[in-house]
């Protein structure tokens, strides 16, 4: 599985998802893009985008193909 971490992770995160591929926004060159154009990105090229911002389902639309885990 494809997984992007939000640039409010740390990166250590990736070293608990052994068995996926981990990259995070930063390493993508996405930091500071917004949430709506960072979901449409992501979409295209992971599977799941986990992320610590709980009003990100409220305020953006999910695409379907890109599942949001949010931490608390």
């Amino acid at each position: 599985m494809r997984v992007l971490l939000d640039e409010c992770l740390p990166r250590k995160l990736g070293r608990e998802l052994p068995d996926h591929s981990v990259s995070t926004v930063s390493e993508r060159g996405w930091a500071g893009v917004t949430n709506g154009k960072l979901l449409t990105l992501a979409a295209g090229q992971c599977d799941v985008f986990i992320t610590i911002d709980r009003l990100l389902s409220v305020q953006q639309t999910i695409p379907p193909t890109l599942a949001v885990i949010t931490l608390h």
